[in-house]
């Protein structure tokens, strides 16, 4: 097979979920050797705290879907559109930030809903200035429509857009938008 046949190659991919205990939960996709890992983008979605209790936590806010409902239908989705999905959820700004780093020159772009760090997390801010690639701030509920204290974010100067408002769909609308930047 020579390297333009592999790169052609169809990714076939399965989602492991890690619980790290008060790390967070990362899940991230476990492919078939024979699949060139360099040949498919990887979006990293990062999710902030309490986002861990969606489909539990103010369904009339944020809905009735869980986060992983929201991973599973945009990991799917991610196949029709030449990339692969991971993803990070922690109730712990490091860990996040840790994440952020660790895609740097590994994955290509970052969908991120900071939950209430969007608001003050100046380490995350920093985090994502430093990542070359296209990030996307996204938000179930429209937060200009909410509390005064969540109208601002500080993330909002460093990525190229926010999708907010459009409750699950907002997964499937960030996962175009990053795929479209990719060039997918």
């Amino acid at each position: 097979m020579t390297a333009d046949e592999l790169t052609q190659m169809e990714p076939v991919t399965t989602m492991t979920t890690v619980n790290a205990g008060d790390a967070g939960v990362v899940t991230r996709p476990s492919t078939v050797a024979e699949t060139p890992r360099a040949a498919v983008p990887i979006v990293l979605f990062l999710s902030g705290p309490n986002l861990n209790l969606l489909g539990q936590r103010q369904p009339e806010i944020y809905g009735t879907a869980t986060l992983e409902d929201h991973i599973n239908r945009v990991s799917a989705l991610a196949a029709s559109r030449g990339v692969e999905v991971e993803h990070v959820q922690s109730n712990h700004e490091g860990v996040l930030v840790d994440a952020v780093h660790g895609g740097r020159g590994r994955v290509a772009a970052i969908v991120i809903n900071a939950g209430a760090l969007t608001h003050y997390s100046w380490a995350l801010h920093d985090a994502l200035a430093a990542f070359d690639g296209p990030k996307i701030e996204l938000h179930l509920s429209n937060t200009h429509s909410r509390e005064p204290w969540r109208h601002h974010s500080v993330i909002a100067p460093v990525v190229k857009g926010s999708i907010q408002g459009f409750g699950a769909d907002g997964y499937d609308l960030a996962l175009e938008a990053a795929a479209r930047l990719l060039g997918r």
